[in-house]
């Protein structure tokens, strides 16, 4: 009898470490490679040049855009296996979030979907001695905005439309103004559930500035990080957006591509004027960032994009995110690396990563300039 409890207790015990083992690794693969802390996924990215890494050393912290995390987890990755023994980390929160960081002097870079306004220009000089933040626009791509409705795989919207939706004056999917722009759709009556940023957000505002651009009537708001309309619902990060979109039927909500590509969101064509609506692809985004602009002065390298563009298959609602750095003060202790990584992420390989996951590459005229501030930064 002794022997036999003995081995059902054994028995026993080997069951609950299989069971164990299965909801850890139910649990290492349940979150779609998106940490909640803001770390790094494992997706694989190529290594760069050795010789990037010199003087790189330690930890270097960073905070701010969640538009880019899915590009800087790619980037963090292959930095780090090119350059043994540093170590980046890259906190996903939000522009805003980020930029308090920056001129709190926490950071050694910070992540804006928008550039530096006037007065955090000014208040960056205090962390950066005898110079100031500028901004370096690393990562495009479009502003996807991603719709959950049953039975419609194709869905065309123009500014004016989308303008009434998140704004809360159009509230079903089979409203005439949605029926007018798809005239062979099956839309159901179904209440439109409009999702937006919880935080402050560059996101926001670059949606922001395409409305206001481009549907003035029906958007009456200044084009701010702060989400400025009434109704709707919130959530935090674009991934919380994107969370909400692909559970509840009749959603619609704003994010970047790569959010919608990897959990399988269906996206809206953009009827822009142009001979057929554009869809949001990489390729579509890259169209209209050429055509951006430098606006900013000495190293600052703000961009000025054309959201009101009617260019054949360019996709209007697009972002830049910017890394934002000191020109002159960096710390000393982590000025080698800041340079380094951004070295490895404005480089061929690292900007060439950025069309795989739904991203368009900075353009080449732009991105050289990009190069030439980082290797001045001191």
């Amino acid at each position: 009898m002794k022997l036999q409890r003995k081995n059902r207790l054994r028995a026993s015990a080997l069951g609950a470490l299989v069971v164990s083992g299965a909801l850890a690794l139910t649990a290492c693969g349940s979150d779609n490679n998106t940490p909640k802390d803001g770390g790094s996924s494992k997706a694989a990215a190529p290594t760069g040049d050795a010789s990037q890494c010199a003087g790189a050393k330690g930890q270097l912290l960073a905070s701010g855009s969640s538009a880019q995390k899915n590009a800087m987890d790619l980037w963090v990755n292959g930095y780090m296996a090119t350059c043994a023994g540093v170590e980046v980390n890259y906190k996903s929160s939000s522009s805003g979030e980020g930029i308090v960081a920056f001129n709190q002097g926490t950071v050694g870079f910070a992540g804006s979907d928008s550039p530096l306004k006037p007065k955090e220009v000014e208040e960056s000089k205090k962390v950066c001695t005898g110079g100031q933040g500028v901004n370096l626009p690393m990562v495009g791509g479009p502003i996807a905005i991603g719709y959950n409705v049953s039975g419609v795989d194709n869905l065309v919207l123009d500014a004016p439309t989308l303008a009434k939706i998140f704004n809360d004056k159009i509230k079903k999917w089979d409203d005439e103004a949605i029926k007018k722009l798809n005239p062979n759709a099956k839309l159901p009556s179904t209440a439109i559930q409009a999702f937006h940023r919880s935080e402050d957000s560059g996101t926001t505002q670059n949606l922001g500035k395409y409305l206001s651009k481009t549907a003035t009537a029906d958007w009456p708001y200044e084009p701010e990080k702060k989400w400025p309309a009434p109704g709707g619902q919130a959530a935090s990060g674009s991934a919380g957006v994107a969370a909400q979109v692909k559970q509840v039927d009749g959603a619609i909500g704003y994010f970047e591509l790569s959010y919608a590509a990897s959990q399988g969101i269906k996206t809206v064509d953009i009827n822009t004027g142009a001979a057929a609506p554009v869809k949001a692809t990489s390729e579509n985004a890259s169209k209209a960032i050429a055509a951006a602009k430098i606006e900013g002065t000495g190293k600052d390298l703000a961009l000025k994009l054309d959201y009101a563009t009617k260019a054949e298959g360019a996709y209007p609602i697009v972002l830049v995110t910017y890394e934002i750095v000191c020109d002159k003060g960096n710390k000393a202790e982590t000025l080698p690396t800041v340079k380094s990584f951004l070295n490895y992420t404005a480089s061929d390989a690292g900007q060439k990563l950025l069309s795989e996951k739904g991203y368009a590459p900075i353009p080449a005229e732009i991105n050289a300039k990009v190069r030439e501030v980082i290797s001045s930064l001191s």
